[in-house]
């Protein structure tokens, strides 16, 4: 199957649908005064879903990402939808950028065209690049997996095929979240054609023996625990019964919307205050990708295929170069310190420390991260 242009679509009988039902939602009670410490706020939920119900533009924010040139296709028989935007300069190197959980390709609007064009955003044309931003499988417009295996190492395998298909024999890898992990694998898999994997989680460590070697590492672990132990309860759900906790949320947006919202909060430098990060737009653009095309089940999924199948693990440092950019906001969980990354990779290259940003560096900080990747793959074109 050859590429095919695609546009998104918010369609009218399903957005009176969407309001029918956020009209319809039945609210939980909250504990007083506990804000946002037993998860997504009551008070600011009603506000975002009202404002879904009655004041966001679904033609005005399908048209704002409709400016992206997407396309759909076939790789080993799945059905892959990706933005794919041409760089402007004397020879782009063409980059594949994934986005992770709960985002989106929507990761990509803010960075695309410092990516692609950076001349015009007062940099040189020699950094551009071809960029190439596929939603992951059961993730938005991607086929939605109806067998087991699509995990980390197959997404892999699949953005390879991809990039061949497309006539990139030579390429980078980019991606934070689950695409860090997946930018890891296409940096060990395919080193003979990834010149190098840029990610901004900090997650790589030691293959084999996994015992601290430094005070920094031991804290690392230690913060980690810390984490699992407070607020990964939903990498626990999503990695053993995706499908019981789907039935609420592709049933409720409201349900959706509490989800995803705690989490874009919680993962975010935003000091507590969600719109100094996202703005009710953006949030609920990135959540409507998920309600409109029924995936938040293959999504949240992907957690249960990623972690059952030992071939989604690294088994052996990665060989590309690899570069990290490291935000003061991101995940503890996954924050490492360099010590323990350069353990988990042949050649460690970049090391970029920031400070501000957090997980979603891509819609945060956009022009750090970008920087970041212009000034790691330099060298590597």
């Amino acid at each position: 199957m050859s590429p095919q242009p695609f546009e998104v679509q918010f369609p009218p009988e399903a957005v009176a649908d969407l309001r029918q039902r956020l009209a319809n939602t039945r609210w939980p009670a909250e504990v007083t005064d506990s804000g946002w410490d037993l998860g997504t706020n009551l008070a600011y939920l009603r506000e975002l879903c009202a404002y879904w119900q009655d004041g966001f533009d679904f033609d005005a924010q399908a048209a704002y990402l409709n400016q992206m040139p997407q396309f759909t296709t076939q790789v080993d028989g799945f059905g892959i939808h990706y933005v794919h935007a041409e760089g402007v300069g004397p020879n782009p190197l063409p980059l594949v950028f994934t986005h992770g959980w709960p985002g989106t390709f929507f990761e990509i609007h803010k960075i695309l065209d410092l990516l692609t064009n950076p001349a015009a955003h007062g940099g040189d044309e020699a950094d551009a690049f071809t960029v190439v931003v596929p939603s992951l499988p059961g993730y938005g417009y991607s086929e939605i997996p109806t067998e087991t295996g699509y995990g980390v190492a197959r997404t892999a395998q699949l953005w390879d095929g991809l990039m061949q298909q497309l006539g990139y024999s030579r390429y980078g890898a980019q991606g934070g979240d689950w695409g860090a992990v997946v930018t890891a694998h296409l940096g060990q898999s395919f080193a003979e054609r990834v010149v190098g994997a840029q990610i901004n989680m900090p997650f790589p460590g030691p293959i084999g023996d996994r015992t601290p070697q430094s005070a920094d590492e031991t804290a690392y672990l230690e913060r980690a625990a810390q984490w699992q132990a407070a607020e990964a309860a939903y990498q626990r759900i999503q990695g053993t019964k995706p499908q019981t906790l789907a039935y609420g949320l592709t049933d409720s947006p409201a349900g959706l919307a509490g989800w995803i919202t705690e989490k874009l909060r919680s993962w975010s430098d935003c000091n507590g205050d969600l719109e100094t990060r996202f703005s009710k737009d953006e949030s609920l653009t990135n959540i409507s990708i998920y309600w409109f095309t029924n995936t938040i089940n293959s999504s949240t999924r992907y957690y249960y295929e990623s972690g059952a199948d030992p071939a989604n693990r690294l088994t052996r440092p990665i060989e590309a170069p690899v570069g990290v950019s490291v935000f003061p906001g991101e995940i503890t969980g996954m924050s490492a310190p360099r010590s323990w990354v350069e353990r988990g990779c042949a050649n460690l290259t970049q090391w970029s420390e920031h400070d501000r940003g957090g997980h979603f560096a891509a819609m945060e900080e956009p022009e750090l991260l970008a920087q970041d990747i212009r000034d790691f793959f330099r060298p590597l074109r």
